[in-house]
């Protein structure tokens, strides 16, 4: 089956995007013939560069710039290089191609992604909610919208307690100074609402699954992580055995129906409770580590997307560890000139 196949996420850095691991699940399929097109917000996001991973480049406006700007220089770029799928890993672009996907379904183009409903529900404001609809532990939560809201914050919780971005950023707060603190910069970078949650002790888990829309996991692979930078990505992990974390998710799936990739973040404690502390509504950057394990989500993915069926993963390999490291990409700076002049490079792999 050849396909073109769009991916955005590319920055792999401390902080990496989910689009460089996608894109190595699709190349290692032996039913997928792809040819890989990355779609890139900055024009020093080390995936452009990377040697054998994507056919080319197009720069495109972040969705901030506006759903009509945003579909326009998609629509451009399928005009002159036609695109079969295109596979969005940040939250913050989903709403645009989730409003849009009548549209690209117009122009040919392929997409597999939650419901607006679906989306929005499992929104970290709306998480305590979302756990009573579902039957789930999840934390007790505030939502934060001024600086009046953080003087009562003494009277609802015990400190410490976790102040998160709508979208990014997490961070755990000490005292009501150090949550107007997080709250100036979190709502600066991301906007409002601020959103505080209650610190629940424990070990950080994660599971990386996938929804076929009609209820159905077709994956779900659980992880620990095991070395976490500052920015509280998991910089090493290794999958777990763990029946409870696949039936939580099988559960939520089967509930909610959910369609796409998703990763559901847990804080599992001493006394072997689970409660929910984060739903996100895409493929997380440790995908690649499902893909090793036997489960190759990317590749499930873009065939639930052109209509193929798939049948559900039953086993992973327990143990299986990933460790991300850094390395210097050397490149010729003609290359990124021509990015930034004409919005585009092919890469010669």
């Amino acid at each position: 089956m050849k396909l073109t196949i769009a991916v955005t996420g590319l920055s792999n850095t401390d902080n990496p995007g989910p689009g460089i691991p996608v894109i190595r699940g699709i190349l290692e399929s032996k039913e997928i013939d792809a040819r890989i097109i990355g779609l890139a917000y900055e024009n020093l996001e080390p995936g452009i560069y990377m040697p054998g991973m994507i056919d080319k480049t197009y720069m495109i406006p972040y969705p901030s710039t506006g759903t009509e700007a945003y579909m326009e220089r998609i629509v451009q770029i399928h005009e002159k290089d036609p695109i079969n799928l295109i596979i969005p890993n940040l939250d913050a672009e989903l709403y645009t191609f989730m409003k849009s996907q009548s549209k690209l379904q117009d122009l040919g183009i392929a997409t597999f992604l939650p419901t607006f409903e679906q989306f929005e529900e499992r929104h970290k404001a709306n998480l305590e909610k979302y756990g009573e609809k579902y039957g789930i532990k999840v934390p007790k939560s505030k939502i934060l919208t001024g600086y009046s809201d953080i003087k009562k914050l003494d009277e609802e919780f015990e400190y410490p307690l976790l102040v998160k971005g709508k979208f990014y950023d997490a961070y755990v707060a000490y005292n009501s100074e150090q949550v107007t603190s997080h709250f100036n910069k979190i709502s600066a970078k991301w906007g409002l609402p601020v959103i505080i949650q209650e610190f629940i002790k424990g070990t950080e888990v994660n599971v990386v699954a996938l929804g076929d829309g009609l209820g159905n996991t077709i994956a779900a692979v659980p992880m620990r992580k095991q070395f976490i930078t500052d920015k509280g990505k998991a910089w090493s992990g290794i999958t777990l055995s763990d029946q409870e974390m696949i039936r939580i998710t099988k559960d939520l799936i089967s509930k909610t129906k959910w369609r796409g990739g998703m990763e559901l973040e847990m804080i599992k404690t001493n006394t072997g409770d689970y409660y929910m502390i984060e739903i996100n509504p895409r493929i997380p950057a440790w995908v690649y580590l499902a893909v090793g394990a036997g489960q190759n989500i990317p590749e499930a993915l873009v065939k639930l997307a052109m209509g193929i069926e798939v049948a559900p993963f039953t086993t992973y390999q327990v143990g299986k560890m990933f460790i991300r490291y850094s390395w210097d990409l050397l490149g010729d700076i003609q290359e990124f000139e021509q990015l930034s002049i004409f919005g585009e490079i092919e890469k010669k792999n």
